[in-house]
């Protein structure tokens, strides 16, 4: 961390301990996003509530280059939880962050396009033609929203492949931006 980490408190005298275990947890933070460049904890006290007590609330904001992290839990009875689960929800946020400055973010892949070519209503299926020029099975099933009874040969669907015990299948169907053949 390039700055010293700060601690506040609101409503609340921090006990050496409690002081420590924040310490402690903000020292490992390095250990999953090694170009922290400050990092602000605020303990505080809610109001007292009639049916739980005194309910503590830790807010962390997280420094990194290009952006800061925030993290803010639901508060809890137990001022060390409140601690554990807010220092758990910043690993895991600085771990995403890590993943993404590395680029390992999933890419989302984009579900192939076709054309209903048959139409069997009564049976329930049909057959989509492929960007490779074959042809995919779908059961009425697999076409999302209730429009296989709206399908015609020449609608324009997105698809998921599979391989089922004949052949390609579709296990999801669903029409290109709402036209219906």
């Amino acid at each position: 961390m390039q700055n010293p980490l700060q601690i506040s408190t609101r409503n609340i005298s921090l006990s050496k301990a409690a002081e420590s275990t924040i310490r402690e947890k903000a020292d490992k933070l390095d250990q999953f996003y090694g170009r922290i460049m400050s990092c602000r904890v605020m303990v505080e006290t809610l109001h007292k509530s009639h049916h739980k007590g005194i309910m503590y609330h830790v807010r962390i904001d997280i420094t990194v280059p290009g952006g800061e992290i925030v993290v803010k839990r639901p508060s809890h009875e137990d001022l060390y939880v409140a601690i554990r689960d807010s220092f758990d929800a910043a690993r895991r946020q600085l771990e995403n962050y890590a993943r993404k400055q590395r680029g390992e973010v999933k890419a989302h892949v984009q579900q192939p396009q076709g054309r209903v070519t048959k139409i069997f209503r009564k049976e329930g299926y049909g057959f989509i033609e492929g960007q490779e020029n074959y042809e995919i099975y779908f059961h009425r099933n697999a076409v999302l929203n209730g429009d296989f009874d709206h399908l015609n040969v020449g609608t324009p669907v997105r698809y998921t492949e599979e391989l089922g015990e004949n052949g390609p299948q579709a296990s999801t169907v669903t029409v290109i931006g709402g036209q219906r053949g």
